[in-house]
């Protein structure tokens, strides 16, 4: 009796622990598409509804700090006529994502290729995810520009 009530009780523990890398994986598949779809798409303004969080903490490389009413306010202002291409095209390299329970940090090096194929641009951005009610947001974003040299 005592082997089964110790099996019992030893079993729920168990599948959290061999479930727990599979989440894990799961999560940083799912930030990682995320991450991707986000700089493909970051012309888009549904693609900024969806990745910032509302509280969102925003510094970037020129030293401003503001939220996501600000991004959003950003293509309230932009010609809704405007279907021309992105000038800039994104894409990040050297992606390191850090899973804390439901929070991540996503670090990477931002690429932007202007479509003018003038010089390419660098950044180093670390964002903090959250993960609320089942879904992954931005609370804080870093971006610093990398300098030409450097950045290749």
């Amino acid at each position: 009796m005592r082997t089964v009530h110790f099996m019992a009780r030893l079993w729920p523990m168990l599948l959290i622990l061999l479930s727990s890398p599979v989440m894990a994986q799961d999560d940083v598949a799912e930030l990682t598409a995320m991450l991707e779809h986000f700089l493909a798409n970051a012309d888009s303004r549904d693609v900024h509804e969806d990745f910032w969080a509302d509280d969102l903490v925003y510094s970037s490389s020129s030293g401003l700090r503001f939220g996501k009413a600000d991004i959003m306010q950003g293509f309230d202002s932009a010609d809704a006529g405007d279907d021309e291409a992105p000038a800039v095209i994104y894409s990040g390299e050297e992606i390191d994502i850090r899973l804390y329970g439901d929070m991540a940090v996503i670090a990477f090096k931002l690429v932007g290729a202007p479509a003018d194929g003038s010089e390419k641009l660098y950044y180093y951005n670390t964002g903090t995810f959250l993960k609320r009610d089942g879904t992954w947001r931005v609370v804080a974003w870093q971006a610093t520009k990398i300098p030409s040299a450097a950045g290749s």
